[in-house]
């Protein structure tokens, strides 16, 4: 098929289908996790294996699989068919996305149940390989495995809550303790106390009293992940009006999280503000979510709560990595593949991120290393609007940022990073600046913001985006005048525009400015 203008969709040697790739990081070969709950089963192809896995296909069936089991010891006959005719589509559609690796993980309810072997002979006939039938405690590393490669520098619990159980383990950095399994799963629960959630709480109370898990939370961070509690978390997002609805890093502290349980658990759940938010499939457990995450909390005393997006599919994924993979930033790792997909220059972005840290120090700006971190990954996203319309770029660049599915960054710092471009192109006095990232973020991040925007604007009236000069370009303080010298080959880069960004930029910090050439 050829295009006409375009000389390479022209060439005979391209066609669409390959061209269309182009939006993926060459050479990428999905990867597919399919995760076999008690309450859900689920599809995720992801564009390949990496640092910061980006999933291009999410499916997900509730079919109840856990339902029932705790009382009859069965998986019920409904939910099986409704589970298998889900995973024949799932095969249909790994086959025709190209899928070459692909793991099926198999939780609590087909772990638990007596006709769970008949159950996985059909599962293994359907996706062509063995289900990995996880333990508790496998399924809690796991679980802890996602929070630990989307996290920077976890320290606290995680707790994985399914249709059937509960995992906890404790988490330090990259290392975890020991991992427990609880029969706390929303189903189960319902199952178990017949449908009262006052019942169910007491069942989760005694079951939590001797947890030594929850024993090591005090004063550190309760990390929740599964279905229901992100639908937790979602119903309090719309409940409060959350400006950035991005559930990944959302925290609650913990007071509000109490009294958010009780009022899950106490109001009629169809009623409650923000259900809108929740569909309908998941609202029943939300109660029963509530009820587990209440106790969780009494007992273990953690200063706040943080819902994760990762958690058993990509702990999996980060598992089979190479050990100097699993090191890398993850959210460095996607702002340079965000770089190569959408930059005009990879080369220029990296050249920027490195003048930054020259001019950052020669000018005495005072950073966190968790503005640094934030600083250089702003510059390889720098560019990642250039398509757009310049009326526009600014504002576009910055809901795709905020939005966008990065790991290992929390809420303000997804401000930042969005402000920081939105000062890059829309200038520097922020009248037009969403109040939402306002609310996200606290001057002194808005203050770095705008002081990365700005010199961002310098470098672009420097050099206009293009490598192999801002190398060149030095910028140094005596006795509080900020001079930037321009090298004599370079000498035509001095105009108007770059006495002006210059002049604002080094305003910001209370210097004057002079450029010498």
């Amino acid at each position: 098929m050829t295009l006409q203008g375009n000389s390479q969709i022209e060439s005979s040697d391209n066609n669409l289908d390959d061209l269309a790739m182009q939006g993926r990081i060459n050479g990428s070969v999905p990867v597919a996790v399919i995760d076999i709950g008690s309450n859900s089963v689920r599809l995720v192809m992801y564009e390949r294996e990496a640092r910061a896995p980006v999933p291009m296909y999410n499916e997900k069936h509730l079919c109840g699989l856990g339902r029932g089991v705790g009382v009859t010891g069965q998986l019920e006959e409904q939910a099986v068919e409704a589970a298998l005719a889900a995973l024949r589509r799932f095969r249909f559609l790994m086959d025709h996305a190209g899928v070459k690796k692909k793991y099926v993980l198999a939780t609590a309810a087909a772990r638990d149940a007596s006709n769970g072997p008949d159950f996985l002979r059909q599962v293994e006939e359907i996706c062509g390989i063995a289900a990995l039938v996880l333990s508790g405690e496998d399924e809690a590393r796991k679980s802890a495995l996602g929070v630990v490669s989307a996290m920077l520098d976890p320290c606290g619990v995680v707790g994985d809550l399914g249709g059937g159980s509960l995992e906890l383990i404790s988490v330090e950095g990259s290392t975890l303790g020991t991992g427990a399994t609880h029969p706390l799963g929303g189903l189960r629960l319902q199952d178990m106390s017949q449908g009262s959630v006052k019942q169910a709480q007491k069942l989760a109370k005694s079951e939590l009293e001797e947890s030594q898990q929850l024993g090591s939370l005090e004063g550190k961070t309760f990390y929740a992940v599964g279905g229901t509690w992100r639908a937790l978390g979602k119903l309090h997002m719309a409940s409060v009006g959350y400006p950035l609805h991005v559930m990944h890093h959302y925290e609650i502290d913990v007071d509000e999280a109490l009294e958010f349980c009780r009022q899950c658990m106490r109001d009629d759940i169809e009623n409650f503000s923000g259900i809108g938010a929740v569909s309908k499939a998941r609202r029943s457990l939300l109660p029963y979510g509530a009820a587990v995450l209440h106790e969780v909390i009494k007992k273990g005393k953690p200063k706040r709560i943080i819902f994760s997006s990762l958690g058993v599919r990509e702990g999996h994924l980060f598992e089979l990595l190479p050990a100097e993979i699993q090191a890398e930033d993850p959210l460095i790792s996607a702002c340079e593949d965000l770089c190569i997909l959408r930059s005009r220059s990879p080369q220029y972005a990296h050249e920027l991120a490195d003048w930054l840290d020259k001019v950052f120090a020669a000018l005495e700006i005072a950073e966190t290393a968790y503005e640094k971190r934030l600083r250089r990954a702003s510059c390889l996203l720098v560019d990642m609007g250039w398509r757009a319309h310049p009326d526009y770029r600014g504002t576009q660049s910055l809901n795709v940022i905020a939005h966008s599915t990065f790991i290992g960054i929390d809420h303000p710092g997804r401000a930042y990073l969005a402000m920081s471009n939105y000062f890059r192109h829309e200038g520097l006095s922020g009248s037009k600046l969403s109040g939402r990232m306002r609310d996200v973020s606290n001057l002194h991040l808005r203050t770095m913001a705008q002081i990365t925007g700005a010199a961002q604007r310098l470098a672009h009236a420097a050099v206009g985006d293009l490598p192999g000069m801002l190398p060149d370009i030095d910028i140094r303080l005596a006795d509080d005048i900020a001079v930037l010298t321009l090298p004599e080959h370079l000498g035509m880069l001095q105009h108007g525009k770059l006495e002006r960004r210059f002049t604002s930029f080094v305003k910001l910090l209370g210097y004057d400015a002079k450029i010498v050439c």
